[in-house]
């Protein structure tokens, strides 16, 4: 409704007079080719053409009207802070416009999106994702005491988590982080956990922001690079953006700024 109303007010302020017209405010008159304009644009954003649409659409036009007129005798649009709004108002609807038509004639192919995937998950292929396990505790001592009595066997890991861990999303699961590479973790956690191999508890335990961590790797895999079609969006989006930025770097290029 905010963007419908931004839409009929900016209609309003430059509505030129045609044969036929929608309704007259204080004697001046809102177009019809405008309204049957405006009711196109939001059938093509997705609105339903319907009476109600078209009833909707005539109110905001002759409210918009209403305000236009009220400010223009009050002579709000000679203020310079005003002017300065609509000219900033105006920039902007234009760069969106060109962006828009920018990428209307340049659209993201099913090539480009299939070599960005490629590339990513070629820059992937190398890496490890972990199964892992972890018990926090806020003391180092109570730390080095559970990995020895995990070591002698007088709990096992998953024990000494669900008794210990103060991690409210893992302890209680025995301290599953479940599969992930280590980059999901703070630096300290990563770098111990990546030197460890399947089967391996550190030894020492390990400190970060949020305590004093043991960290058991139950498993390795090579990383799950996910399918493209679930990713689909996210890469279109992202070569939008660049494709984005290259035209803007062009055209700051090619200006001639003294």
């Amino acid at each position: 409704m905010k963007r419908l109303a931004t839409l009929t007010l900016a209609i309003a302020m430059a509505a030129p007079v045609y044969a036929q017209n929608l309704a007259t405010v204080n004697g001046k008159a809102i177009p019809q080719k405008q309204f049957d304009e405006l009711v196109a644009l939001l059938v093509e954003r997705g609105e339903a053409d319907t009476p109600e649409l078209r009833e909707r659409v005539k109110q905001e036009m002759i409210n918009g009207a209403v305000f236009v007129q009220a400010a223009e005798k009050a002579g709000l649009d000679k203020k310079a802070d005003v002017r300065q709004e609509l000219e900033l108002a105006r920039q902007s609807i234009l760069a969106h416009a060109l962006m828009s038509d920018y990428l209307e004639k340049n659209p993201v192919t099913d090539a480009q999106v299939q070599a960005r995937y490629d590339e990513i998950k070629g820059a992937q292929a190398d890496r490890q994702e972990y199964k892992l396990r972890h018990i926090l505790v806020k003391d180092e001592a109570e730390a080095k005491k559970l990995i020895a009595d995990i070591k002698g066997k007088k709990t096992t890991f998953e024990a000494a988590a669900k008794k210990s861990s103060i991690d409210p999303g893992s302890g209680q699961n025995g301290g599953d982080l479940g599969w992930g590479p280590v980059t999901n973790y703070v630096p300290e956690f990563a770098a111990a956990a990546e030197k460890l191999k399947k089967g391996e508890m550190t030894q020492e335990p390990v400190q970060s922001q949020f305590g004093w961590h043991v960290i058991e790797v139950e498993d390795t895999r090579a990383l799950q690079f996910p399918a493209l079609d679930s990713v689909r969006p996210q890469i279109e989006d992202m070569l939008r953006q660049q494709s984005l930025a290259k035209m803007r770097d062009d055209l700051m290029k090619s200006a001639t700024i003294k």
